[in-house]
C-alpha cells in the first residue's frame, strides 16, 4: 500500500500531506530499568504534554489522537484515549490506536497525514509508547478452567475440588515478550529471521559487531554533542521520583573485543546474532504535532519539515527484516526520487545483520530482479549518511515508538544539515516493511 500526496496547493504546486510542527519523547530506557513500573499510558502523556507545549497549541484545538501501541495494556485497551485524558486533553477529543508491530509509530503518523491531506483534521497529535517492561508474564491456557471453577466456586467443598484440579504445569508463566516476538506463522522468534538473513547474506560475527560498536559510537557522540536535548523532555521515576534525563542503552566504554565475548542467543551452535549486535528491547514514548501545511502558515507556527509521502511492503515473514528494502524501493518509485536525491537515511536497527542485509540486497541488481521487478539495483546508501546518530542497537527499541522517534530524530537532523530529504524506515515483524519521506521545504519554497 502506497499513499502519496497528489492534492494541490491554492498555487497549483503539488502539497506536502501534512506539518510536522514539533515533536517530543521521553528518553529511552532498557527494560527493567528506571521506568520499569511506568504504565506506557503514562509514558505517552508526557510524551504529548510537552509536545504540545513545545508548539504552544493548546489542547482543546487538536482535532484527534492518535498513537502507535503493539502490546496493548489490558487495562488500557485504546490506550491512546487514555493517555490523552492523563494529557489534559479534553474528552471532546477522540482518540485511536494503531498496531503494525514495529511500525506502529510511523502508522499513527500516516494516519494522521491522510486525515490532514484529506481535509478530515487541520491538528493531530501522533506518535507511539510501549512498555517492554510490563509486558505481562501469561498463564496456560490449560490453567483457565480450573481458575475459572475456582472463581465460580460458591463454598469450602467447590474451592477444595477447583484447588485439587490445579497442577504445577498450570503455573509455568509463559513469557509474553517471548511470545509476541515469535511469528506464529513461520514459527520464528525475530532474531531466527536476522539468523537467516546473515546466512543469505553472508555477514561475519564481525561485520555484525563492528556495526553495533559504531550504533553506540554515534549514539554517545551525540548525546556528548546535545543532539538529542532538541526531542527528550526529562522523565521523573521510581520511589524517589528521580528525573531520568537522557537516554539509558549507549556505552561510551563499548569495545569490539567485548561484543566478540558474548554468546549468540538464537542459534547457539552456528549462529552470530547476539544481545550485543541486537536491538535493546526498551521503555520509551515519542509524540509529534502534525498539521495542515496551510493551517501551520495562518497559524504561524514553526515547521519542522514535511510528511511528502509513505509507503508499506510486504514479504516473506522469515525474511522479514528486508523489509525496508521493499518499501523504500515502492517509496522511490512512487515520489520518482532517486537514492542519490536523500541526504539522510534511519534505517531502524531491529538487528545489526539485518540493517547490513538491508543495504546488500538494495545495491544488488540480481536481487532487484528476483524481488522487486526491476532491472536495476535500487541503489546503494553512503554508510556515511545511514542513522548518522545511532540506532536502536545503542538506543532501544520500544516497538511501538520507535517509528516516530527515527522520524523525530531525522528531521532535527535535516534541519541541522541543511537536508531537504530524508527517508525513515522499518523493518515489521509478520513480513513487511515501512518507509516514509520527509522533506525540510514544500516545493513551493515555503517552510
Amino acid at each position: 500500500m502506497v499513499a502519496l500526496s497528489p492534492s494541490r496547493s491554492s498555487t497549483g504546486t503539488a502539497r506536502a500531506m501534512a506539518a510536522v510542527v514539533s515533536g517530543a519523547r521521553t528518553p529511552f530506557v532498557k527494560m527493567g530499568g528506571a521506568m520499569r513500573d511506568v504504565h506506557a499510558a503514562d509514558l505517552a502523556r508526557v510524551a504529548i504534554q510537552e509536545t504540545l507545549y513545545r508548539a504552544h497549541w493548546p489542547a482543546h484545538r487538536i482535532d484527534e489522537v492518535i498513537l502507535g501501541n503493539v502490546v496493548m495494556p489490558a487495562d488500557a485497551a485504546n490506550l491512546a484515549r487514555v493517555a490523552a485524558l492523563w494529557a489534559g486533553v479534553p474528552y471532546s477529543v477522540p482518540a485511536l490506536t494503531v498496531q503494525r508491530n514495529c511500525a506502529s509509530g510511523m502508522e499513527a503518523l500516516a494516519d494522521a497525514a491522510n486525515r490532514i491531506r484529506h481535509h478530515e483534521a487541520r491538528m493531530v497529535l501522533a506518535g507511539g509508547a510501549e512498555s517492554m517492561s510490563t509486558i505481562p508474564l501469561l498463564f496456560p491456557q490449560s490453567a483457565s478452567e480450573p481458575m475459572m471453577a475456582l472463581g465460580r466456586a460458591r463454598n469450602a467443598w467447590q474451592q477444595a475440588k477447583a484447588i485439587g484440579a490445579l497442577r504445577p504445569r498450570h503455573f509455568k508463566p509463559i513469557i509474553g515478550l517471548e511470545l509476541g516476538l515469535t511469528d506464529p506463522t513461520v514459527g520464528m522468534i525475530m532474531g531466527k529471521t536476522a539468523e537467516l538473513l546473515a546466512s543469505e547474506f553472508g555477514l561475519s560475527r564481525r561485520e555484525q559487531d563492528e556495526f553495533a560498536l559504531r550504533s553506540h559510537q554515534k549514539a554517545c557522540a551525540a548525546i556528548d554533542a546535545g543532539k538529542f536535548n532538541d526531542e527528550i523532555v526529562p522523565f521523573y521515576a521510581g520511589r524517589k521520583f528521580e528525573p531520568i534525563t537522557a537516554d539509558i542503552g549507549p556505552r561510551a566504554g563499548q569495545t569490539i573485543e567485548a561484543l566478540a565475548k558474548l554468546k549468540p542467543i538464537f542459534d547457539r551452535r552456528d549462529g552470530t546474532v547476539t544481545v550485543g549486535n541486537a536491538c535493546q528491547v526498551t521503555d520509551g514514548a515519542a509524540t509529534v504535532l502534525l498539521a495542515d501545511p496551510d493551517a501551520a502558515r495562518d497559524e504561524g507556527l514553526p515547521v519542522l519539515g514535511y510528511i511528502r509521502a509513505y509507503a508499506y511492503a510486504a514479504l516473506d515473514p522469515a525474511r522479514m527484516g528486508l523489509g525496508p528494502v521493499y518499501a523504500i524501493d515502492q517509496l522511490l518509485r512512487k515520489t520518482g526520487l532517486a537514492i542519490s536525491d536523500i541526504g539522510l537515511w534511519e534505517i531502524n536497527e531491529a538487528f545489526a545483520a539485518q540493517v547490513l542485509a538491508c543495504l546488500k540486497a538494495m545495491g544488488s541488481t540480481k536481487f532487484a530482479a528476483d524481488h522487486l521487478g526491476r532491472s536495476e539495483a535500487v541503489g546503494e546508501i553512503d554508510p556515511e549518511l545511514l542513522n548518522v546518530n545511532g540506532g536502536s542497537i545503542a538506543l532501544g527499541h520500544p516497538v511501538g515508538a520507535t517509528g516516530t522517534r527515527i522520524v523525530l530524530t531525522l528531521l532535527h537532523e535535516m534541519r541541522r544539515r541543511d537536508v531537504q530529504f530524508g527517508v525513515a524506515s522499518l523493518c515489521v515483524g509478520g513480513g513487511q516493511g515501512a518507509a516514509i519521506l520527509l522533506e525540510r521545504a514544500e516545493v513551493n519554497g515555503n517552510e
